[in-house]
């Protein structure tokens, strides 16, 4: 019998991606619930909706991710990030269904100087990232069986905003843009973690572990944003100059890790996937938006 998911967050990259696939998954049956449908910020109303509804499986890609606003916002950061991901924890321990929850690089101080870990030590430096976290803590104190946390890092997709659409726009416009190449880290595919959570959902090990475990997964490779804007320009064609900044040079609310590095191979050696390296994965997202709407 097909496995029923449940995605929250669908009109975001990662549910995007998830829906698109969804399309070419028959052996999954899928839900899919966006913000207008479900306020998760709204605790009682999480808990009403999931009165009469049962899943195999619930991926919670929703998440307050407007990481200079959040500083503003704490208590809606902290009812989208941690709040609704302790409510959906207990749902799914009730209800014995596996919950795959994606979470943040932002939970590392940035600090580090080789890929972090899962057990290394967390030090989130603001608002987004130290609600992220709690939501980790509360997932993992609930500990509702063959569930997941996969921390990830500067997600980008052909759907809804982010760092490659934002760079396609003002490499048109500008001729010269500042970016900065003091922050380190990996790009990460939606759409190769959309593939790699159904593939983990599919995988038999899921089945049998009995605690809540964390990944992490980016796409392999490393670069700075600098490198990363450099990237899309070459790919794309485009002719705009590339400046490299400091951090310091473009103040933000809420600070940046400077190293945001994840070691992968926890989730590789346990559900047998094979990572792909950024820049292929880049080529195929611009591939994607070649001729399409979404620019």
């Amino acid at each position: 019998m097909p496995k029923a998911i449940l995605v929250t967050g669908a009109n975001g990259q990662l549910g995007s991606e998830l829906r698109e696939l969804s399309n070419l998954n028959t052996d999954f049956i899928f839900t899919f619930i966006s913000r207008d449908e479900l306020d998760l910020s709204d605790s009682a109303a999480i808990q009403n909706w999931f009165v009469d509804k049962t899943f195999d499986v619930i991926i919670n890609c929703a998440a307050y991710t407007a990481v200079d606003k959040a500083q503003a916002e704490p208590d809606l950061a902290r009812a989208i990030n941690s709040v609704a991901v302790e409510t959906l924890a207990r749902i799914a321990k009730a209800k014995n269904s596996a919950l795959i929850h994606i979470s943040t690089d932002y939970v590392f101080n940035g600090k580090n100087y080789q890929p972090y870990n899962e057990t290394d030590l967390t030090d989130p430096q603001g608002i987004y990232g130290q609600t992220k976290f709690e939501g980790e803590q509360a997932m993992l104190a609930i500990n509702p069986a063959k569930s997941v946390i996969i921390r990830t890092s500067w997600v980008y997709s052909k759907f809804g905003n982010n760092f490659v659409k934002t760079m396609l726009r003002l490499g048109k416009e500008r001729e010269e843009l500042g970016v900065i190449y003091d922050q380190v880290g990996t790009p990460t595919s939606a759409r190769d973690l959309a593939e790699a959570i159904l593939a983990i959902i599919r995988h038999p090990k899921l089945e049998s572990v009995t605690d809540t475990e964390v990944y992490h997964f980016s796409n392999e490779g490393v670069c700075s944003w600098y490198d990363f804007a450099k990237a899309i320009f070459a790919l794309s064609a485009l002719t705009c100059r590339v400046k490299p900044i400091e951090t310091k040079d473009y103040p933000t609310p809420a600070s940046r890790p400077h190293y945001s590095l994840l070691n992968k191979a926890k989730i590789k050696n346990t559900f047998d996937l094979t990572i792909p390296y950024w820049k292929d994965s880049l080529a195929d997202c611009l591939n994607s938006l070649t001729g399409t709407e979404h620019l």
